[in-house]
């Protein structure tokens, strides 16, 4: 998602909606850069591949890289007593030797269970370079091209315009340059719809320009995940276990939530409350965006990833990955983020890794993962020196498997801390919760709220083909209203402010704090819609009275 030295050059990017900051990471602290222009859908209804990328001579000796290991319990250590993130792994990966795993803190704030390298985490969306490797393996094994049209091997999938349903590829999706905006599919899922219900709708949502925009999908990703594993006639999970989990011996690796939760392992994820303090205080259950933000891991496990990636699909001296699918993952495919009045480099995405350069023309690829309600990950490798160190915390993002990731790099690379990581990334997140916060005030709507009617004139069942029904009745003296799929639905308070204006607290990782339930129209002397602004990001927000 950004970067400052010789890896990142690290500034807000207050034009990306952070739906969460698991959307924002990919484009805040890795660096996502491209060797060449996005193909425009006028062009070319194939997606062409980049050139390959030359690799620079290494320049890292096993000297630099033990100094810099030597260095991680210190690192963690001062990370740590800065943060109060209540647990910690890492481990290292050089030469294909798996050279450090260690567990720092605790499993849960307040309990003395500790994490180990076996500590299963969820890894929000670290979630995506595993994803793309598997679509790697399948594309090899079941003899389709990562540039096909998606809709070749999935009937079902389909986005607002024809044009682009027919053409987009699996590069197109996993490179997020389909059009679907950031965050498009996450609201149902924080209301609990199902993967199969999500993945229906989304060709409600507006599209920006094919292939020449940069917006980070969650259920787009999960879309082409999805028809991957359909090629191979196989459910993802399913693929998942065959093409990558059981060849790398991933036994603690899983994108389904509920092997997550079997695990007495396993790390609860924690939010900061306003007092400072860590708090278990959610749960999250990412099954429906399993692909792009699923699955769980351990250190040791991820420290297998990172040999293989390091290896070009190379694994316990076979090939488990075809090495030319995977060369394609690791490659630019779009441009995330523009920066032409800044001296910073320009960002790009591959195929779930951010592929960028640091100022000795060396790729870096990375990636970071968050979910706001407890979780924060960071994958950094420099494939031309075969170094790799993976970082995974049980606490919200506030910038430390990152500072911990970058400050390894900077040492081993320089041989000493050239970038204060911490107060800068930790400024770069307060400074995008803040931006977040500040983006959901700006949508409310502030016009002429009308008269307070009876609360229950407001009750009723108002339509909306995208989110479902809205059921409004009175609850004593406010409103409740519920939505969400029929057998689990999603009740909330609407407190009346002024008139037909009410405010609800969003909920979810999605939530931003309060917002607005806006009533207008006549309907026989009843209110005729229900605008919610929080859900009202793509123009979709509006109920209609029944």
């Amino acid at each position: 998602m950004m970067h400052t030295a010789s890896l990142l050059s690290v500034e807000p990017e207050p034009s990306l909606p952070t739906r969460g900051l698991v959307v924002r990471l990919a484009a805040v602290v890795v660096c996502l850069l491209s060797a060449s222009s996005p193909t425009s859908a006028q062009e070319t209804a194939k997606t062409l591949l980049p050139a390959p990328v030359v690799p620079v001579a290494a320049s890292i000796d096993r000297a630099e890289v033990d100094a810099a290991v030597a260095a991680l319990d210190g690192i963690v250590g001062d990370v740590m007593q800065a943060t109060g993130v209540p647990g910690i792994a890492v481990a290292v990966v050089y030469r294909d030797d798996v050279i450090f795993e260690k567990g720092y803190g605790v499993r849960e704030a307040g309990r003395p269970e500790s994490v180990d390298p076996d500590t299963v985490f969820l890894l929000a969306s670290l979630s995506k370079p595993i994803t793309s490797t598997i679509v790697a393996g399948l594309s090899a094994r079941e003899q389709f091209a990562l540039d096909d049209p998606v809709s070749r091997h999935d009937p079902d999938f389909r986005l607002a315009d024809p044009y682009v349903s027919e053409h987009a590829t699996f590069i197109d999706l996993l490179s997020h340059r389909s059009g679907l905006a950031t965050g498009a599919g996450d609201y149902l899922e924080d209301l609990g719809y199902d993967r199969d219900t999500i993945l229906g709708r989304l060709h409600m949502q507006p599209l920006d320009a094919f292939r020449s925009t940069y917006h980070y999908s969650n259920f787009g990703y999960t879309a082409g995940a999805v028809a991957a594993a359909r090629a191979a006639g196989k459910a993802w999970e399913d693929a998942a276990e065959e093409v990558l989990f059981q060849p790398l011996g991933m036994t603690r690796t899983s994108y389904r939530n509920a092997d997550f939760l079997a695990h007495e392992n396993r790390a609860r994820i924690h939010v900061r409350n306003d007092a400072g303090e860590w708090e278990a205080r959610f749960e999250r259950d990412p099954d429906a965006e399993a692909p792009a933000g699923g699955a769980s891991s351990t250190i040791t496990d991820l420290a297998e990833f990172l040999r293989l990636q390091l290896a070009g699909g190379m694994h316990g001296g076979e090939q488990r990955i075809d090495p030319a699918a995977l060369a394609v993952t690791h490659k630019p495919h779009s441009v995330s983020h523009r920066r032409p009045e800044s001296a910073a480099r320009d960002s790009f995405y591959g195929l779930g890794w951010g592929v960028s350069y640091d100022d000795d023309g060396r790729v870096v690829l990375s990636h970071s993962g968050a979910f706001n309600l407890g979780t924060a990950t960071n994958l950094t490798l420099l494939p031309g020196e075969q170094l790799g160190i993976a970082v995974l915390s049980n606490g919200m993002p506030v910038g430390a498997v990152e500072t911990i990731a970058l400050t390894f790099v900077d040492l081993a690379t320089h041989g000493e801390q050239t970038v204060a990581w911490l107060p800068l990334l930790g400024g770069v997140f307060d400074a995008m919760r803040e931006g977040e916060r500040a983006d959901a005030a700006a949508a409310i709507p502030t016009g002429d709220p009308g008269p307070a009617l009876p609360l229950e004139d407001y009750a009723g069942t108002y339509a909306n083909d995208y989110y479902g029904p809205l059921e409004i009745a009175v609850a004593g003296e406010q409103l409740a209203a519920t939505m969400g799929p029929q057998d689990a639905p999603v009740t909330f308070a609407l407190t009346r402010e002024e008139g037909g204006r009410f405010t609800f607290e969003t909920i979810g990782e999605g939530g931003t704090g309060p917002s607005v339930a806006f009533f207008s129209g006549d309907e026989g002397g009843k209110p005729a819609r229900v605008l919610l602004a929080a859900y009202d990001t793509q123009g979709l927000g509006t109920f209609e009275r029944e």
